[in-house]
């Protein structure tokens, strides 16, 4: 079973491959197995999730989905139209509630305003990136997890995971921008939604178990 990532065989090749950048994939999900990620039924949901897991556990943000699941609130309308005092208090677990609560109604009107997800099959990727990024409090990363995991389109998230992967690996340095390590992951790899999907899920759940130690991997 492999247990972790990086030897001294590997730290002096070039590792921005596509081979690279792979066989990591594939010692990750021989260990951890598939992920099937987002946890939410509906894209709606997963989107609200990505909002309530800014800056706090996911576990905090699962506790506030709980909530407006339970109330049947976890759609568009609902939530545009809700008493903003009562969602910040449904919302409360995750932290932040007072900022969060005003994001999902932003992000909800706005949505609803785009005719839902289904209007949005309608744009090119970047152009719904732009709108998303412009919507206050979505930066980067939660904009490409929508993107990613709610729309289906093929564009890799870069979180604390994956920039602690990366720089235990060697392929950057900290101080790496978000733009710039994006774009390392996605020259090595297909654009490929399923495969960005697993592959983040994959990161995430590694660090989680690993406590996100340094491990054993040989390059083949």
């Amino acid at each position: 079973m492999i247990t972790a990532m990086i030897t001294a065989t590997i730290t002096n090749k070039p590792l921005s491959t596509t081979y690279t950048v792979m066989a990591v994939y594939d010692a990750l999900l021989q260990q951890h197995g598939p992920q099937h990620w987002w946890p939410a039924d509906t894209s709606f949901e997963m989107a609200v999730g990505a909002i309530l897991t800014q800056a706090t556990r996911w576990h905090n943000a699962e506790l506030a989905l709980a909530t407006l699941r339970e109330k049947e609130l976890l759609q568009p309308q609902d939530l545009a139209d809700m008493d903003l005092a009562t969602l910040q208090q449904f919302i409360r677990p995750a932290g932040f509630y007072t900022q969060k609560a005003r994001r999902i109604q932003y992000f909800s009107r706005w949505l609803l305003d785009q005719d839902g997800f289904a209007g949005l099959t309608k744009l090119p990727m970047m152009d719904i990136r732009k709108r998303l990024l412009d919507l206050p409090g979505i930066g980067p990363e939660t904009a490409d997890c929508i993107l990613l995991y709610a729309c289906k389109r093929p564009i890799f998230v870069i979180d604390t995971y994956t920039r602690r992967l990366a720089v235990q690996l060697g392929w950057c340095n900290p101080a790496i921008s978000y733009a710039r390590l994006q774009q390392l992951f996605e020259n090595a790899l297909p654009p490929d939604a399923n495969l960005y999907n697993e592959y983040h899920a994959l990161i995430v759940k590694h660090n989680k178990q690993s406590g996100g130690n340094i491990f054993i991997f040989s390059d083949r």
